[in-house]
């Protein structure tokens, strides 16, 4: 499988035009956790009485009823721990991709642009682990985990991925990158009043991975026609299988976070992702990989029975990132 997407892309001069596009935005717009961050800013300090840590409505527990009848310190202290929680499960995940982008690269020829772009994301998804870790450090809560061990397990499967399925690979990429960007993308769209350190980590972070995500967007768009149709069968069925179990892996609060704040199962289940708002912003998140499936005819009759079944289908975005539109 790995050699029939080389032989895809090795000789396509539009794609590697692209590459070089990507490669040369690495190069003149990128950002260094340790210069472009002013971490001693007064600004930046955290105190535990600060009402900007407290969850927005765009988090779908903070939305949620029982969140915002807690006292004002209670819904502080979780907002705290979960935007702990969120950059370190971003950490967990940018360090399994890293190992992967690594190993991806190994196959890659002479030659090839895309040896120097996946090397510029590499490098660059190693900046925002640095820049994970120093807000979870400045938060305070050293008991904040991030992949739960089942989690872990799964993963296992990104290395037989990358050798022998690289389209699976770069879905999984999607998979965990996407809920993360549109939450992030949210929040700033909203004008939210976060916390000023957590604005300059999204906004770093959302300005860098948009290059990250147009990367996979545009492997699997020129890969997965090409690919062997027993293959892209069994891609169109895994392809929203994978986003709905990286969206658990990266969305939903783990269990340490549950029994910390003492949050009832209910309340759990109606926000990750039972609730008919949570599941409008479920289906919300995948609108730009629906597009893609669609695009690379992975939207066949089994796989559009897959994504409804797991209940995240729904209309495809008319351009990459197009803000959510209200239906009637």
């Amino acid at each position: 499988m790995l050699s029939t997407t080389l032989k895809n892309t090795a000789t396509d001069p539009e794609y590697h035009e692209i590459l070089r596009n990507l490669s040369d935005g690495s190069v003149n717009r990128h950002f260094d956790p340790y210069v472009d961050i002013d971490w001693e800013s007064p600004e930046f300090a955290v105190h535990s009485d600060d009402p900007r840590w407290i969850m927005p409505d765009e988090d779908p527990l903070g939305r949620h009823p029982w969140y915002k009848a807690q006292p004002v310190d209670k819904q502080i202290a979780m907002g705290m721990w979960r935007q702990a929680g969120i950059a370190k499960v971003g950490l967990d995940f940018e360090q399994l991709l890293i190992r992967g982008l690594m190993q991806y690269l190994i196959s890659v020829p002479n030659g090839d642009p895309e040896f120097r772009y996946v090397t510029h994301e590499a490098a660059e998804e190693c900046n925002h682990t640095m820049m994970f870790q120093e807000m979870i450090n400045r938060i305070g809560y050293r008991d904040v985990v991030g992949m739960g061990t089942i989690d872990r397990k799964l993963t296992m499967a990104i290395w037989p991925a990358v050798k022998y399925f690289p389209e699976l690979f770069f879905t999984m990429i999607l998979g965990g990158e996407e809920p993360i960007d549109h939450l992030q993308k949210s929040l700033l769209r909203a004008g939210v009043d976060l916390h000023p350190m957590v604005q300059r980590v999204m906004q770093i972070h959302v300005a860098e991975e948009a290059r990250h995500i147009s990367f996979a967007h545009e492997y699997l768009r020129r890969n997965v026609p090409g690919m062997n149709p027993v293959t892209k069968a069994v891609l169109s069925v895994a392809f929203p299988i994978a986003m709905r179990v990286m969206l658990d892996m990266i969305m939903t609060p783990p269990k340490e976070f549950v029994d910390k704040f003492g949050i009832p199962d209910e309340v759990m289940r109606e926000a990750y992702w039972g609730g008919q708002e949570s599941q409008t912003t479920m289906r919300n998140i995948f609108g730009d990989v629906r597009a893609l499936a669609t695009n690379s005819g992975l939207m066949n009759p089994v796989a559009k029975l897959t994504w409804r079944l797991l209940g995240i289908d729904g209309p495809v975005t008319r351009y990459r990132s197009e803000p959510a539109r209200k239906v009637a």
